[in-house]
């Protein structure tokens, strides 16, 4: 796998693909950061983008995880006192995740979004954008549902921080990709370059294969979950015999989540996936990458059921090391 493949393994897109290839040639000490709000608890969207880190730090970038503190409050997400006590759990539980500590800087929002400077910056990119531009940016991310004022500063934080961190390129899930563009845009106005960003997918609703996978609409699968939730999330999850399920009876598109997660956060931390299946029913099998554990399960020599106690079983072993850091944190409490 070359440096660019490396970068860009289960991506969904990076903008553009010209500046990745540029950063592919010449990776050591490029800087990639991802920004994340405080909540306490890693879920599977923060443990897909913290993958993707993994590679980009194969890959020989540094790694800046921005714990936006400012961010949260401004998105209604508790008090400052609260959020860096959530901040300080997730820290522990990216390093537990994977993360290589030696490339990883953990930064807070907090240490350079109140400085002068910062703040006449902002000013000059609210100058450049209209409200309606900054509430479409949001969409996808707000809290509540309608768009405040602080809400409609927060891309623009965003995109700033890009600057102020002196990255070289922008990740996060696809959810992020509007706030992405937006910074493409206003960034060159104030006289910053455009960032490069690279968007990663986004897991489809567990039980339903609908939509975004979601603990506030549905099941998810986070760093609290003890080994027997996530046997049963996972063997209650939507997992037809095929990577293209026909879609729901409202007409809407369907993925296979099941599919998803072992393509997303299984086979980029595993070289080989086993399946344990009893002698009668053909003993085990063992699978080197995604498309023939997906070709089995489409042509039937998989049954879902048995892809399904796989999956549970390395969720399960990925998730345990910051499951044990929550535990920890807790008994300290």
């Amino acid at each position: 796998m070359d440096v660019y493949e490396r970068i860009t393994r289960n991506a969904t897109e990076v903008v553009t693909e010209a500046e990745g290839r540029e950063l592919a040639e010449d990776p050591e000490g490029k800087r990639a950061y991802v920004g994340y709000e405080p909540s306490g608890v890693l879920h599977i969207g923060h443990m897909l983008t913290a993958t993707k880190l993994m590679d980009l730090q194969e890959a020989g970038f540094e790694v800046t995880v921005l714990l936006a503190d400012v961010h949260a409050y401004l998105n209604d997400k508790g008090t400052f006192e609260e959020i860096r006590e959530t901040a300080e759990r997730m820290k522990a539980q990216f390093l537990a995740y994977g993360l290589d500590e030696e490339r990883t800087e953990f930064v807070y929002g907090s240490e350079f979004q109140f400085d002068r400077e910062y703040v006449l910056d902002l000013h000059a990119l609210e100058l450049e954008t209209t409200l309606s531009r900054a509430e479409r940016a949001m969409a996808e991310i707000k809290s509540g549902d309608s768009v405040t004022v602080s809400q409609a500063v927060y891309p623009l934080m965003q995109a700033l921080d890009i600057v102020y961190l002196d990255v070289d390129l922008a990740i996060g899930g696809m959810e992020q990709r509007k706030v992405h563009m937006l910074a493409r845009d206003v960034l060159p106005k104030i006289g910053e370059d455009a960032p490069t960003c690279l968007h990663t997918p986004l897991i489809a609703d567990l039980d339903t294969g609908v939509g975004k996978m979601s603990a506030s609409e549905g099941v998810s699968i986070s760093m609290e979950d003890s080994t027997a939730d996530i046997e049963g999330k996972v063997n209650g999850a939507f997992c037809p015999p095929t990577r293209d399920p026909e879609p729901d009876d409202a007409g809407r598109e369907r993925e296979n989540p099941v599919l998803q997660i072992f393509e997303y956060h299984v086979f980029p931390r595993y070289d080989t996936v086993v399946v344990e299946r009893p002698d009668e029913y053909g003993g085990d099998l063992t699978y080197g990458d995604y498309e023939s554990l997906a070709a089995d399960l489409e042509s039937g020599e998989l049954h879902p059921a048995d892809a399904k106690g796989a999956l549970a079983t390395y969720l399960d072993e990925l998730i345990a090391p910051g499951r044990a850091k929550l535990r920890d944190a807790a008994s300290d409490a």
